[in-house]
Order: C-alpha cells, then sequence, then structure tokens
C-alpha cells in the first residue's frame, strides 16, 4: 500500500436500582427526569438511587419517607416557619419541612408496601438467584476480571462508535426515483459479447434483490421508494449511490471501533489494515442485526427504513436471499449487546485474512475473544436452554464469513460494469476476503 493511503487509512473519520419495600419502580410523574447525566433526589438534592414511591429520591429520604408514613407522624417546624429549605446538609434539622417536601415533590404513600408484602418480596429475589446459580453448568464460575475489562472496552466502543439511531448520517443521495420523480436510467448500452456476459451475471446476482426505501422527513413527511415488480435488476442502479453512502458511513463507524480497542492498536498498522478489510462487510452486518425486524424485514435505522420485498413468498426468499437468512437466523437467538459485541472482536480479530503477518498473536486474542464469549453465556444465560448458544454464534460466524467472500465478489462485478464504489469502499474491497 502508498504511503499516502496509509496514512489516509490511519486518520479516517471514522439502571435504576430495584427497591424492596416501594409496590412500584415506574415513575408517574417527573418524565423529565430521564434526562442523561447523574440523577438527583428531588427531596434534599443528594445523590438519587432510583424511583422511590413515585420520585427519583436518596436512600435517606426514602426511609424517612417510609417511616413517617409508617408511625403517621404530625411533625411541627421547630423554627415556625414551615417553609425550611431542605438540603442534604439541613435535611435532619426539620423533619416537618422535609415531609412537607417529600409530599410536594410526589412521594405517595399508597405507594408503601406493607411488611410482609416487603418481606415477600425480598424472599423472591433470594430464591430467584438462589435459582440462577443453580442453573449455571459445573464448573461455571464467572468472569475472570481481565475478561470483564474485555467486554467493558468492547461495548464502550461500540456505544461510542455506532447509533442505531443514525442521527449523524447525513447528505447521502437518494434513488433518482425519490428524490426527483424521474425515471430510472438504463444502466448500461451493451456493445460487446463481454459487456453482455457481465450484465447476465450481474442480473443473477442482483435476481432477489428488491429492496424499497422509506425515508421519514423532519416535517413529517414520508418518502416511499418502492422497485418495479419485474425490471431485471434495473432498479438497484438507481440505488447504488445511496447504498454506498450508507455502507460508506457504516465501515467509517466500524473503523473507529477498531481504533479505539487497546488489543487492535497494538498491532502493526499493515496488521490492522488487513484485520478490516477483511472484517469489514461481516462487522456491518452484525451492526445492521440489531436494528432489524424480523417481523416485517426491515432494517430500521432512525429516519431511514429498508425493506426487503418478498413477491416470491418467506420460504423461497430466503432461498433466494443468503443475506436476509443470515440475519433471521442471527435475530432469532435474541442476543446480549455483549454477545453482539464479542461476536464483532471474533470476526475482526481473524488471523487468516489476507496479508497479516503477526498470526499467532491474532490467534491468541481471537480464543480469548472466543472464550469469553463462552464464559460469558454460561455465566448468564439458564441451562440448559442455552446450552449449544455458543456453538449457533460460532457457527453463524462461519457462515457470515463466506457470505463475506461471495457479496464481495458480486460488488466488485458490478463496480466493473458500473462504478458506485467510494473510495474507502474500494479501498476495503481491494483484496478479496480469505
Amino acid at each position: 500500500m502508498e504511503v499516502g493511503r496509509e496514512e489516509e487509512w490511519k486518520h479516517a473519520d471514522l439502571t435504576h436500582r430495584g427497591e424492596a419495600d416501594s409496590a412500584s419502580t415506574n415513575p408517574i410523574v417527573g418524565a423529565d427526569e430521564e434526562e442523561e447525566g447523574p440523577q438527583i433526589c428531588r427531596v434534599c438534592g443528594d445523590k438519587a438511587t432510583g424511583y422511590h414511591f413515585n420520585v427519583m429520591t436518596c436512600e435517606g429520604c426514602k426511609g424517612f419517607f417510609r417511616r413517617a408514613m409508617k408511625r403517621n407522624a404530625r411533625p411541627r417546624c421547630p423554627f415556625r416557619k414551615g417553609t425550611c429549605e431542605i438540603t442534604q446538609k439541613t435535611r435532619r434539622q426539620c423533619q416537618a419541612c422535609r415531609l412537607r417536601k417529600c409530599l410536594e415533590s410526589g412521594m405517595r404513600k399508597e405507594m408503601i408496601m406493607s411488611d410482609a408484602a416487603v418481606e415477600q418480596r425480598r424472599a423472591l429475589i433470594r430464591r430467584k438467584k438462589r435459582e440462577r446459580i443453580e442453573t449455571r453448568p459445573l464448573g461455571a464460575k464467572g468472569l475472570t476480571e481481565e475478561q470483564q475489562m474485555m467486554i467493558r472496552e468492547l461495548t464502550t466502543a461500540q456505544m461510542n462508535t455506532f447509533d442505531s439511531t443514525f442521527v449523524h448520517f447525513k447528505n447521502f443521495r437518494l434513488p433518482d426515483v425519490l428524490s426527483s420523480g424521474r425515471q430510472i436510467p438504463e444502466p448500461l448500452q451493451i456493445q460487446s459479447r463481454e459487456e453482455a456476459a457481465k450484465w447476465r451475471k450481474i442480473r443473477e446476482d442482483l435476481c432477489s434483490m428488491k429492496l424499497s426505501l422509506q425515508l421519514r422527513g423532519e416535517d413529517g413527511s414520508v418518502w416511499n421508494y418502492k422497485p418495479p415488480a419485474d425490471n431485471g435488476g434495473k432498479e438497484i442502479f438507481s440505488l447504488l449511490p445511496h447504498i454506498a453512502d450508507v455502507s460508506t458511513y457504516m465501515f467509517k463507524g466500524i473503523i473507529n471501533f477498531a481504533k479505539v480497542i487497546s488489543y487492535f492498536r497494538d498491532l502493526p498498522i499493515e496488521d490492522q489494515i488487513s484485520l478490516l478489510k477483511g472484517a469489514a462487510f461481516e462487522l456491518c452486518q452484525l451492526r445492521f442485526n440489531t436494528v432489524f425486524n424480523a417481523e416485517t424485514r426491515t432494517w430500521e435505522c432512525g429516519r431511514l427504513s429498508y425493506c426487503v420485498e418478498d413477491p416470491a413468498g418467506g420460504f423461497q426468499q430466503l432461498l433466494l436471499e443468503p443475506v436476509l437468512k443470515f440475519h433471521y437466523m442471527l435475530k432469532k437467538l435474541q442476543l446480549h449487546k455483549e454477545e453482539y459485541v464479542l461476536m464483532q472482536a471474533i470476526s475482526l480479530f481473524s488471523p487468516d485474512r489476507p496479508g497479516v503477518v503477526q498470526r499467532l498473536v491474532v490467534d491468541q486474542l481471537q480464543e480469548q475473544f472466543a472464550m469469553t464469549l463462552k464464559a460469558y453465556i454460561e455465566f448468564n444465560r439458564p441451562q440448559p436452554a442455552h446450552r449449544f448458544l455458543f456453538l449457533k454464534i460460532m457457527a453463524i460466524l462461519t457462515e457470515l464469513r463466506s457470505l463475506s467472500a461471495e457479496h464481495t465478489q458480486q460488488l466488485l462485478r458490478i463496480h466493473d460494469v458500473h462504478p458506485f464504489a467510494t473510495p474507502l469502499m474500494q479501498e476495503l474491497f481491494s483484496t478479496t476476503n480469505g
């Protein structure tokens, strides 16, 4: 790779705690309290631990309100003002004004559970915890500190580089028929047998790709693009610029995801590039699966929705479109976010990608991520119901590897006849996946 390309690559832009003495932890008032940042007690301003008796409060004010209501206390203000300021420092000085503040904040007496009900709930919590421990497989001792750190680093990287609302996906191109009402142009004037053969192959590649697109405007308007019933795959040429834009947006996020992982940064730049080239499509599909709605065959990406048309019926569509089948299979597993990011790490750190030099190092890292995934499943998933989940995930990753190779070849064939890929896409797909 040229030095200029390498430098361009380097700089690519790429819960509330539950309570055992409250009848409900769901807030009835204070909807604006779901803002980001640390929550504070609505009574005294101390650090809140959750919703208690309908109001976000600290443990101290929760206990004070419960005791006051249990005793049916009617304290009087010792300062005879009735308007004492209640803070973390002054809350013990005037019980009357503190109780008044509790009631004014919205705390509700009827949400206090009886002693018997509290003990019943605590017993249920203890039983659930015991059952969870008993259902773990023999030898499952939990995750090591290193494995927990791995998961935290991956989930943080995912959170910082992938927004499922696609709020930052802007300035993308739309199909001509969607943005201006113009007819779909003819894709190519075939002038030779060689070009005719290429076009036939592309028609085979696109025979099952019937992708509709919906865009919801900020003003509430809805734009729809639906491909014609039968035009031999030509409609895809109108969609190609938009597909290139959304793919490039996803690839930039994947590059940034990899760049913030310490294990990845420690590798030589040549191996980083080789691993990203090999895994870009796979990580893209894993991320897209988190926004896939299996019931509607739709990827819900914020204001944009992508739906695979299904004129032939569900079973035949699955036979025709392996990528769609993959998304159904993966979504059916109902994975946790931790399992998704570990799958991405296992895919990214594949030692047999073309061009990887430090294969042994990458192989050891991949094994660590795989063992972390196995330990996570054994510790967090009920057994024996999920005893085969790890094996299913590894089989799906193998299937995804095959899909990636075929998908890359299809993109290259289309680009050869009808150039559409962005420079980043061309760079990523310049070497065929192994």
